[in-house]
């Protein structure tokens, strides 16, 4: 009643604010067309009684007008309030429609559906990239016949953590939880006085194995790495589970242990290596089979001794792994200082390596007072690059880092070894990028097979809803790997390293033959030498 006696124009105006968005011809309706704008509101309206009413009341004439007009609303209200497709005559008007239904319609969405969706993609995501069976970089022939069957692991999936398998998140993450649940090791300590005087610390780990017939594995620790790292924990729990027992190398100045000398250690050399495997092979049984594993530059150090001391290294070793190794320095040196994250990681390392020198300051301080080697400015490093071209490069006598990054790389040097390694890399690993791993080198190799998973950055590898720390990928493949290789019950292993052997002496026979029909002054080395090495095959 009260409304019936509000004026016409006052109504078209609470008409005009109540409905947003109508077109310049509702906007410009006239007195005598007010009832039309009650069908307006009556479009929006959820009221079916009222809607009822109000087309009743409307006069025949205005039928058609009416019908228009509700199409206009209708379409209004599926469309967004934000974005309004008006006189779209170009060749994009249909494909711009249906961005903005889609985005209307996801707009609109509950949040619960949004989640649910993005949980389903992340799972498609986790299945197709991430879950994948390692590949095994290995020339045909015994030595990838024997892993297949005898190592199990290597033929299942490689299952990354759900929740974290980003190369990095991985890195730390392993580091931080193996080094908050693992607990510290009681090692028999053993100091090992070497030839130019210099000191370093053997631990042992002997529990729970028979000391007169239980092989044993020398471990080499990364690069500031030492027996309580949580890598090396994880490693020497797991070789302890099996029945094997361990003995961990520290490195001159590491693990406690006084600097007797200037010369710490580098990547190149195996000088320190060779005596310690010596002695190692000289305390144990005879019968006690002898294995080596090296963790990121562990492995380049056990690598370049594979290499440069081949046939000693396979009368001594019976089986070698690597772990997370980086193959080319030179890429995997330019990969860790490439930003954010990456280079957050390398400068961890170089503050590492810093800390490691300053806890030596008194010894370093007199002997490089006058020399070219500033140990000020190397404990201000930032890099690992920077601190070795400072520091590590003149201590042993390289011209330039390169050379020292040239002399240590492995990618060039495999078919020198004749010992069979096992070797495991992430294809994310940010310490060394995929496309400087030496696959195409393995392919031709009868002695090192490098199997590459999908995720596991590095010295990562962390696998299941929540990451174990007693059985995970890197600790599994690594007891599966030495438990037949050493303990070899059936003697299969043993034959099939003869049978390896023998490929390798017809590969390096061959190759000797093709440099012999080289003229001498075209060789690099002298044919004495190369008519040494076909008497010793």
């Amino acid at each position: 009643m009260f409304w019936a006696l509000v004026p016409g124009q006052v109504k078209l105006a609470v008409y005009h604010i109540a409905i947003p968005k109508l077109t310049p011809d509702l906007l410009c309706l006239s007195r005598k067309n007010a009832k039309i704008m009650a069908v307006a509101r009556l479009a929006l309206s959820h009221d079916s009684r009222n809607r009822l009413l109000l087309q009743q009341s409307l006069p025949q004439s205005d039928k058609e007008q009416q019908h228009r007009q509700q199409q206009y609303l209708l379409s209004s209200q599926v469309q967004s309030s934000k974005f309004t497709v008006r006189h779209l005559h170009t060749p994009y008007a249909e494909p711009l429609k249906m961005f903005y239904s889609m985005y209307a319609y996801l707009s609109n969405l509950p949040r619960l559906h949004v989640l649910g969706f993005a949980i389903l993609a992340y799972v498609i995501y986790y299945l197709i990239q991430v879950v994948k069976r390692p590949i095994i970089a290995c020339a045909d022939g015994p030595f990838k016949q024997y892993l297949i069957k005898k190592v199990p692991t290597l033929e299942n999936k490689y299952w990354p953590t759900f929740w974290c398998v980003e190369s990095r998140a991985q890195t730390v993450l392993a580091s931080l939880l193996r080094s908050k649940t693992l607990p510290r090791m009681n090692y028999r300590r053993e100091i090992l006085s070497l030839k130019d005087g210099g000191e370093v610390a053997l631990d042992w780990m002997e529990e729970g194995c028979d000391k007169q017939t239980a092989p044993c594995i020398i471990i080499l620790p990364g690069l500031t790495g030492e027996s309580q790292a949580e890598y090396i924990k994880c490693l020497v729990l797991a070789a302890q589970e099996a029945g094997m027992r361990v003995v961990v190398f520290n490195n001159r100045g590491l693990g406690g242990i006084e600097l007797k000398t200037p010369r710490l250690y580098c990547a190149a050399n195996c000088e320190d290596l060779c005596e310690v495997i010596q002695h190692v092979r000289r305390t144990l049984p005879a019968r006690c089979k002898l294995g080596a594993t090296g963790i990121s530059m562990g492995g380049l150090i056990l690598g370049n001794y594979l290499a440069r001391k081949s046939d000693e290294a396979r009368s001594i070793l019976s089986a070698a792994k690597i772990i997370s190794v980086p193959w080319d320095v030179h890429k995997g040196c330019a990969s860790i200082e490439k930003p954010v994250l990456n280079s957050l990681l390398g400068r961890h390392l170089a503050g590492s390596l810093c800390r490691t020198l300053q806890n030596h300051l008194d010894t370093y301080r007199d002997i490089y007072q006058d020399s070219d080697i500033d140990i000020q400015r190397i404990l201000r490093c930032k890099t690992i690059k920077e601190f070795d071209e400072l520091f590590t490069a003149k201590q042993f006598g390289y011209a330039h880092v390169n050379d020292y990054y040239t002399d240590a790389t492995l990618h060039n040097k495999l078919d020198h070894i004749s010992v069979p390694l096992l070797c495991l890399s992430a294809a994310d690993d940010p310490f060394q990028p995929l496309e400087a791993i030496p696959i195409k080198a393995a392919n031709q190799c009868t002695h090192v097979a490098i199997v590459i998973t999908a995720r596991g950055g590095h010295i990562g590898f962390l696998e299941g809803w929540w990451p174990s720390t007693k059985d995970q990928y890197m600790g599994r493949l690594f007891t599966e790997y030495f438990s037949k290789a050493l303990f070899d019950e059936d003697g299969e292993f043993e034959h099939t390293a003869n049978k390896m052997h023998e490929h390798f002496l017809a590969k390096q026979i061959v190759a000797l033959e093709a440099r012999l029909a080289v003229p001498p002054l075209l060789l690099e080395k002298p044919t004495e030498h190369l008519e040494h090495k076909m008497k010793l095959i």
